[in-house]
Order: structure tokens, then sequence, then C-alpha cells
């Protein structure tokens, strides 16, 4: 990357890429993940342009003229809202990915790092995840539309390569979490949620009642971290091959574990308990970031409480301007 370079962030808005943004800003000059001398770095979102129309598309990159993008924009949900709109979370992401990729071509953008998600990778496949695991089988049903759309940026990716020569590629986070998160009760992923039900039930006086058995496990990498590792793809890896960008495969914890943290860090004293009689989801699904590790070299990761206390903190301080949905405290 050179003086000069304009970098676009789809989906600006979000977890991530407000986490881009604070990293962007923030790290001491001289810092592998701070703006470099020259930069431009412009956040969008979807009040800046519908990315499920080619004409806005088109019309976003031309105001801008990216030379980088990261690719974040999504439609996104939790486990049920994936189990319930299948085929819209299939259509309206498979639309915004093939307009941004295309676009980017057209514009003839030097380099696109587009966000997929571990859910691309087999229900059924032998652990750890790994880089080379992604098309070799179905992927887990509860989130079948979101996962194959974003399967097919990794075809994407490889189709322009091949015949066109664009420098595209694609990053796999394991789920995320952090301030500015989505924590909307009915359309949000697990932690997020967990905290919003944690918060109400202790301003309600309320028992706090966590979906599912509490069993399954999950890597859970914060948007902090995730934005420093996003920064360093886009600047330091030009390979079509995807790279999984998470914790390290022992660092898994059930969803009880969380829970557990949660209700630590909000302070909540009343009635806890677990409604077994709801889906759970897929068990586990370890991912390995041995490659990731290879090739960044040393890096420290926020331990997962301090983390979550951090998140908790903005989450309770920003309440009324934090995204919660119709919810009342």
């Amino acid at each position: 990357m050179t003086s000069g370079d304009v970098i676009l962030v789809t989906g600006g808005s979000g977890l991530v890429g407000k986490a881009i943004e604070q990293i962007i800003s923030t790290e001491p000059e001289g810092s592998r993940f701070g703006k470099k001398p020259g930069e431009t770095w412009i956040f969008v979102g979807s009040k800046d342009g519908d990315l499920k129309d080619v004409e806005a598309t088109r019309k976003l990159f031309a105001k801008y003229k990216p030379t980088h993008v990261i690719h974040l924009a999504a439609l996104v949900g939790g486990l049920f809202m994936n189990m319930k709109h299948k085929a819209t979370f299939f259509r309206d992401n498979l639309v915004i990915n093939d307009n941004v990729l295309h676009t980017a071509h057209l514009q003839k953008t030097k380099k696109v790092v587009s966000c997929l998600s571990t859910c691309v990778f087999p229900d059924k496949v032998t652990y750890p995840l790994d880089e080379t695991k992604i098309h070799l089988g179905l992927p887990h049903e509860s989130n079948f539309g979101y996962a194959h759309a974003k399967r097919m940026v990794d075809i994407q990716n490889r189709a322009y390569k091949d015949e066109f020569g664009d420098n595209f590629t694609s990053a796999i986070p394991t789920n995320v979490f952090g301030k500015h998160d989505n924590f909307d009760l009915e359309d949000s992923h697990v932690i997020p949620g967990l905290i919003h039900k944690c918060y109400l039930a202790k301003k309600n006086g309320t028992p706090f009642v966590v979906s599912g058995t509490g069993k399954p496990l999950r890597q859970f990498i914060y948007s902090e971290d995730l934005a420093k590792l996003f920064i360093w793809q886009l600047r330091e890896y030009d390979d079509v091959e995807p790279v999984i960008l998470s914790v390290g495969e022992d660092e898994e914890i059930s969803i009880k574990v969380v829970a557990d943290a949660i209700v630590k860090a909000i302070g909540f004293k009343g009635e806890y308990t677990f409604d077994t009689a709801r889906a759970d989801g897929q068990f586990r699904k370890p991912a390995s970031n041995k490659k990731l590790l290879s090739l960044i070299g040393d890096f420290k990761f926020t331990p997962f409480e301090e983390a979550l206390e951090e998140t908790v903190a903005w989450f309770v301080k920003n309440y009324h301007n934090a995204r919660i949905g119709n919810a009342k405290a």
C-alpha cells in the first residue's frame, strides 16, 4: 500500500467497522495497525448506499474511488433469524457480495478483503476447521442460506483472480463481539443478546433465562482484535486463499461460561436458568488459527473476560444509543 490510498470499509457503521475505525484513529504513530501517512479511510453504512442495488453500489465507488476495500456489509442475524429467513439471507447477501466485487473489478480496485464466517464450513467435517475445508460438505441447516451466500465469495474471489488477476481475498472470523454490536433481543448473536437480556433482568428484577442447554462450545474474538487482523490482512496478505481470524482452538468456551461471565460483569444477583427446550444450534466448530499465526507473527489477543467486561461497560453506559431494537428497560 502507498501514500494516497483510499480504503473504503463497507458495513462501516457495524460492529467490526466501528472497531476498525477506532483502531485506525487511536493506534500510535508507527503502529502496525494505525493509520499510515497519506491514507484516507472511509466508513460507509446502509444510509450511504444500498449495496443490494447495483447502481447505488457503482455510485458509491464512483464517489470515493477506493483503491482498497474491506467488505463487511451483510444481512446478519442470530440463530433463530437465520433459521426463519433462509431465502432472504441467501439472496440478499449473494446480491450484496456480487455488486461489491464486480464493481471493484470494474473500477480496477487494487485489493478487496471480504468478511466470511465459520458458518461457511461443513456441518459434518473433521476438526479443527482450517482454510482447506470450506467446500467439503453442506453447512449446518440452521444457517444454510447465509452460509452458502458467504461461501460464494470465496468462489468469486478465485474466479476473478483466475480470469482477470484481481487481488480479492477473504477473512473467516470466528464469533465476534464487542462495543457497537447489535444488542436486539430478537435479532442478535449470542453474546450481545445475553448481555441485553441480563441487563433487563437486573433492571426489572426478573429471571435471567438463557436459551438452550448452555453446553455448545464457541471461539469468541473481540472486535478490536479482529479489527487489527483485518488491517494486517489488507496491508500484508496478498493471496486469494482465505485466512481464519481467530483465537486458538484451545480457547473454546461454553455458552454457560459466557453466561456466567455476563452475570458477573453486570452484577446480576437474581434467578438464572437455562431453557433446555430451545435449540442449541451446532454443538461446536473449533477453528485453527495456525495459518494466521504463522503469517502475522507475534499477536496478543485480549483475554475473554477483559474484553467482555469492556463490552458490558460500554453497553451499560450507551444503553439508550445502542442498537437494542424495541426493548424497554
